[in-house]
């Protein structure tokens, strides 16, 4: 009988916190992430830089739906086909098709296949030729905001931590002043598969930070983040199908400000 108890409990919050979600879809939360000093919208060119096709998929969905529907100007620059496994064209094709899925232009979005950049545990990324191949795509399209991993990664890939360290690296040598970075915030493991009731625990992590230093971003389209995971069909065997339906990663980011 407690154990019924709980699992109510816990199916009654899970649902709760779903329908915050999908409410949100139809009245889109209002978060003042890339508003101006004045409060008022402010369009603008964003580069997502990841290190696999799929890593927009399963991790920054919410972030690319958010700033999509807000009609921000999106890039991204995956800095590796994926090819660990011999099979980089297919999942460079796939991540073409997914981010279509997540409205981004497919003449927007880049995958690199660098001998310095190849997918795998072990391999250690160059981060000074990262900083440059950042630096190109920030001056040939104008961006303005970068955002990334974190330095644990999400899931700890040394790959997703190399990409935090190249980011990091051309901040501290670029002398523009007038760029924005942003990094996802990983969570612990009981977190990271709480799906949607994570949004609880970020609205206060991010409304507890300094003013202005993270920001919680609600998946306002997670069915459309769950289609786009889809398109990587090399990829989407049954645990990364679990996972995609209970990671928190499909309902919420959080993004904290990297200072310079």
């Amino acid at each position: 009988m407690e154990w019924f108890l709980i699992f109510v409990s816990v199916a009654v919050v899970w649902l709760a916190s779903l329908c915050k979600i999908l409410h949100a879809s139809f009245y889109p939360y209002q978060s003042s992430f890339l508003n101006n000093n004045a409060g008022s919208f402010q369009k603008r060119n964003v580069l997502l830089v990841i290190a696999h096709p799929d890593d927009e998929s399963m991790f920054f969905s919410p972030t690319i739906n958010h700033l999509t529907s807000r009609g921000h100007n999106m890039h991204i620059l995956c800095m590796s086909t994926g090819n660990a496994d011999g099979i980089g064209n297919v999942r460079k094709e796939e991540l073409y098709k997914a981010s279509a899925t997540l409205k981004v232009p497919l003449q927007q979005v880049t995958a690199l296949d660098h001998p310095d950049f190849q997918d795998g545990f072990g391999k250690v990324w160059n981060s000074s030729e990262l900083s440059k191949i950042v630096e190109k795509k920030i001056l040939a399209h104008a961006i303005d905001m970068i955002i990334t991993f974190d330095n644990y990664g999400v899931s700890g890939h040394c790959n997703h931590r190399d990409v935090n360290q190249g980011v990091r690296r051309f901040l501290l040598n670029t002398s523009k002043q007038d760029i924005e970075a942003w990094e996802l915030m990983s969570t612990n493991i009981i977190r990271k598969y709480s799906g949607p009731v994570d949004i609880w625990l970020s609205f206060w992590s991010a409304n507890s930070s300094l003013k202005g230093q993270m920001h919680c971003l609600l998946n306002e389209h997670p069915f459309r983040s769950y289609a786009a995971m889809s398109q990587h069909l090399s990829q989407w065997v049954w645990f990364r199908k679990l996972f995609v339906s209970f990671s928190s990663y499909t309902y919420v980011n959080t993004l904290r400000k990297i200072n310079k």
